[in-house]
């Protein structure tokens, strides 16, 4: 009745993504992720399907991996240069362990820091005891070289004795052969929480939660400039040197650790950390 080809009134609009160069789509998925920071590339199939862009998964995959366009959550992280693992799985090795002094039980983790127009992603380790922050490092992507970078320079900083215990998630990060290798060259014990279990590295989870409250989201933080400006001075001089902590007696980390020196091994006060030993 109408004239048209069968062909014609059952055509779907939706653009060929072959139209839509890489360099337009990293554009395209970076304005989604600054509204939906933990879309992956499911998700964002369909988010453009309903815009009438019809990409392919799998390059979606690709452009995201290229240009670090990663979802905030953990499962997107991968590992960029070395992807050996050696061991997926070690013991929760702290639940349960009474603590006496520093350098027993560093606690690390990795966060990400939302900025105006991009992500960049920050590794701490945490002395438990004192909650000081003995290594960090910045970076622009997930890869397992700025993790390595901030326990090099906790060791150097802190010269740790050997058996310390380094506890973490079980992220391609902290599996990885280099990272491994170089826990075992310090002669550390590796102490891993099991899957789905933040609570199980609580410690570093509270200071990533305190740097987020008390310093990017109050200065709002804007792009990488901002980051390196600002971030190192909050870490090394107001976290570690003047912020009081109720669980260290109302001491800042770096007052609690040269009080604790001070003091007998007998003398020094005892913290359990929670959780029945496995």
């Amino acid at each position: 009745m109408m004239g048209l080809a069968r062909s014609t009134y059952y055509y779907n609009p939706v653009e060929d993504s072959r139209s839509i160069t890489d360099e337009v789509l990293r554009d395209m998925i970076e304005k989604v992720q600054l509204t939906f920071p933990g879309y992956g590339y499911r998700r964002l199939y369909h988010h453009f399907l309903k815009q009438g862009h019809r990409i392919n998964s799998k390059r979606l995959k690709r452009v995201m991996r290229e240009y670090n366009l990663y979802s905030c959550l953990k499962k997107w992280m991968r590992p960029r240069g070395a992807r050996t693992l050696i061991q997926l799985r070690h013991p929760n090795l702290i639940k349960g362990l009474k603590l006496t002094a520093p350098n027993q039980v560093w606690a690390t983790d990795i966060t990400f820091i939302k900025l105006r127009y991009e992500f960049v992603y920050l590794s701490a380790i945490i002395d438990v005891y004192t909650r000081k922050i003995v290594g960090w490092s910045i970076s622009k992507n997930l890869g397992h070289e700025f993790c390595l970078e901030s326990i090099k320079l906790a060791v150097k900083k802190a010269k740790p004795p050997k058996g310390l215990i380094h506890h973490s998630d079980r992220g391609v990060q902290y599996v990885c052969e280099p990272y491994v290798q170089y826990l075992l060259d310090q002669e550390m014990k590796i102490s891993m929480s099991r899957p789905g279990t933040p609570q199980e590295n609580a410690f570093i989870e509270a200071f990533f939660k305190t740097l987020k409250r008390e310093e990017v989201y109050f200065k709002e933080y804007q792009n990488l400039k901002t980051v390196l400006k600002h971030l190192p001075n909050f870490i090394e001089e107001v976290y570690n040197r003047k912020r009081l902590h109720s669980s260290l007696g109302y001491e800042s980390p770096v007052d609690f650790e040269n009080k604790i020196l001070k003091l007998k091994p007998a003398d020094r006060p005892v913290q359990k950390i929670w959780g029945k030993p496995v």
